[in-house]
């Protein structure tokens, strides 16, 4: 086992040698948020849509599209907005009156990543249309299906769900979003950076970094990192107290209305993994498990009208629940 651990650790640091270069080309543009650019990698070496969600002036869009301007693959913006519709997003079929027949438009959907932001401006009908693409890597127009290209990830920007004339996302596209990011004011001397840096010089040009195939080999080097069978168990013990808490000797049960479901264990070993490959490990430890398990878990709990009345959100349980359960 020791042999099998040191080989991936290995192939970790062979895989993972362009971590360092492509952090330095997006920290030429976005100065701060080291949170959010870390989060966004652990998206895209576990292959997993990411929500993030700040208020308006946080570079929340400019991150994303400084990632993709990094790698050597196609990108689409797509602004969310009380008109759009679903054909504007996944393509339509087009009469041709010539020969009878429907031909496929695609739409801005068909690429490799997609910004999709300000998703909650809106309506569901538009919303749900990314369902399909987002779980299946598949889009269907009419009576045709078509496969997207590898890699497809969406990356989505919100403003916090109580500003005016936005519509909370259904919950089973919320549960498709590996990870949910709350994006926070930067420092006092983060923000004096970014202002002499902006009203200076400007931002410079993004080079890229990686391509489709270096992200691939990534890919399968993340999902081969080694995850003890007690690193296994915590997680299960985590994700089975926000359904069962009683059970763990949690006094929480009145506050949850909904616990996280499959998709939680799945992505919490998933995010552990490209956790601990950014920081040049073949080894997943418990210590990973928390430092994104509040961006796991924090949109896949319901809370009671009981906790909403005492002001507890789904973040809070989830800090009891991490505080409570042993750590390995």
């Amino acid at each position: 086992m020791d042999y099998e651990v040191q080989a991936i650790n290995e192939r970790v640091e062979r895989e993972s040698s362009f971590v360092p270069e492509l952090q330095k080309a997006i920290q030429q543009v976005i100065l701060g948020q080291r949170y959010l650019v870390d989060r966004l990698l652990i998206g895209i070496l576990s292959n997993g849509h990411v929500l993030i969600e700040g208020v308006p002036g946080l570079a929340k869009t400019l991150s994303v599209k400084t990632l993709a301007g990094a790698m050597d693959t196609s990108f689409q913006r797509i602004q969310f907005t009380p008109d759009l519709l679903p054909a504007d997003l996944i393509g339509t079929q087009i009469y041709n009156p010539k020969d009878h027949t429907f031909t496929s438009k695609k739409g801005p959907i068909f690429s490799n990543l997609i910004l999709a932001d300000e998703i909650n401006r809106a309506p569901a009908k538009v919303q749900s249309a990314l369902l399909e693409c987002m779980q299946e890597r598949q889009v269907t127009i009419g009576d045709q299906t078509y496969t997207l290209d590898f890699p497809f990830l969406v990356m989505a920007t919100q403003n916090p769900i109580e500003q005016e004339g936005t519509y909370p996302l259904p919950e089973a596209q919320v549960d498709r979003f590996m990870l949910k990011l709350k994006v926070t004011y930067p420092t006092r001397e983060d923000e004096k950076l970014i202002m002499d840096a902006v009203t200076t010089d400007g931002l410079p040009d993004i080079q890229k970094v990686i391509d489709s195939d270096v992200l691939a080999r990534a890919q399968k080097t993340v999902r081969d990192i080694y995850v003890d069978e007690k690193v296994k168990n915590y997680i299960l013990d985590v994700v089975f107290a926000t359904r069962e808490p009683a059970r763990f000797g949690l006094p929480i049960e009145h506050l949850i209305a909904y616990g996280g479901s499959p998709r939680a264990t799945i992505y919490l070993a998933q995010a552990a993994k490209a956790h601990a490959f950014l920081r040049g490990r073949g080894y997943a430890t418990p210590e990973d498990v928390k430092a994104i398990g509040a961006d796991v878990l924090r949109h896949r709990l319901i809370v009671t009208y009981e906790a909403e009345a005492e002001e507890i959100d789904a973040e809070a349980i989830v800090q009891k629940i991490f505080d409570h359960i042993e750590v390995p």
